[in-house]
């Protein structure tokens, strides 16, 4: 059975720590079911992300889509900003390695800002409740000082998108998240 378990730094993320079946032909994990995560509801989409060693993705947000991700091969470090409105944990940062070794996978609701620097080259999958929408791709730019996120990389490999997105002070009026958005 995977350790799942709620973050303790923010509310409605949740982290699952697999456990590895194998033999002389291999592993196999158990690695996502919807009725572990109290907010889960159907995910409709998966999307493979693969990026070189020292790029970082983020931060990227959704009013309404939650994620799912798991990292199949290499090293992220991810890195979860809490920016909804009336949420007791608004304001919290976390950061968390995920790995093709580790197999750990991370659910995160609506709301919370994620991005992660890749740490090798790597692979990383991700289910997602809501079809892609480009009206809830939104962002908060990755080194805003009021999230004092760290990294873990320098001279980070960055899209035009995640450089120039705002900082969380500056987010345009309706696009801030909030507790109970979510449809």
């Amino acid at each position: 059975m995977p350790k799942i378990a709620e973050s303790k730094v923010i509310q409605g993320v949740w982290t699952v720590d697999p456990e590895g079946h194998g033999d002389e032909r291999g592993r196999f994990y158990e690695t996502y079911r919807r009725e572990w995560f109290p907010l889960g509801r159907e995910m409709v989409q998966g999307n493979r992300s693969d990026k070189a060693s020292g790029a970082v993705v983020g931060l990227h947000y959704h009013l309404h889509q939650a994620d799912y991700w798991l990292c199949t091969r290499g090293t992220a470090w991810v890195v979860l900003h809490d920016l909804r409105e009336g949420s007791p944990t608004d304001g919290a940062t976390q950061q968390l390695e995920i790995s093709g070794e580790n197999c750990r996978g991370v659910f995160i609701p609506p709301g919370v800002a994620h991005g992660f620097a890749s740490l090798t080259d790597l692979t990383l999958t991700y289910l997602v409740d809501g079809y892609y929408n480009p009206d809830d791709e939104l962002g908060v730019v990755w080194d805003d000082p009021d999230i004092a996120a760290d990294w873990g990389v320098t001279d980070p490999i960055l899209s035009d998108r995640d450089k120039n997105n705002p900082r969380r002070t500056a987010l345009p009026a309706g696009r801030r998240p909030y507790i109970g958005i979510r449809r």
